[in-house]
C-alpha cells in the first residue's frame, strides 16, 4: 500500500480480508491460493506490507482489517479530493459532471444526502 493506495491485486487481497475477516492466517493463504492463485509466500508478503501500510494487522496468526472498506475508500476519496481539487467537493463535482452527465436519480441521491447533512 503506497500512499493509501491498493493496487489492483492488493485490493483483492484486503477483500478477501474484509470479507472472511478476522481469519487465521493460514486460512487466508488458502483463500489467496485458491481465489488469486498465490503461493503461501506471495500471501505473506503482501500481508507483511499491508500491515506496515496500517491497513490490515496480523496478531498471534489471526489476521484481521484496522479499518473497514467503507472507510478506507472513504478515506481514499478524500485524499484524492484534497490532493487533485484543493479540497473542493463542489469543484470534483462540477469536474466529474462535465464528462459525465448526473441523472435525475443521481442528483436526487446528492440531494437527499446534502438536505440530511444540514439536518
Amino acid at each position: 500500500m503506497r500512499d493509501g493506495k491498493l493496487g489492483a491485486v492488493e485490493s483483492r487481497f484486503a477483500d478477501i480480508v474484509w470479507r472472511e475477516g478476522p481469519l487465521p492466517s493460514s486460512r487466508l493463504a488458502a483463500l489467496a491460493e485458491e481465489e488469486l492463485g498465490w503461493k503461501k509466500s506471495t500471501t505473506y508478503t503482501v500481508l507483511k506490507r499491508l500491515c506496515e501500510g496500517g491497513l490490515l494487522q496480523n496478531e498471534k496468526g489471526t489476521v484481521s482489517a484496522r479499518m473497514s472498506r467503507e472507510e478506507f475508500y472513504a478515506a481514499r476519496s478524500e485524499q484524492f479530493v484534497e490532493e487533485t481539487f484543493d479540497g473542493s467537493l463542489p469543484a470534483f463535482l462540477a469536474a466529474f459532471s462535465t464528462r459525465k452527465k448526473l441523472s435525475d436519480r443521481e442528483i436526487d441521491q446528492l440531494q437527499a444526502l446534502i438536505d440530511e447533512m444540514r439536518g
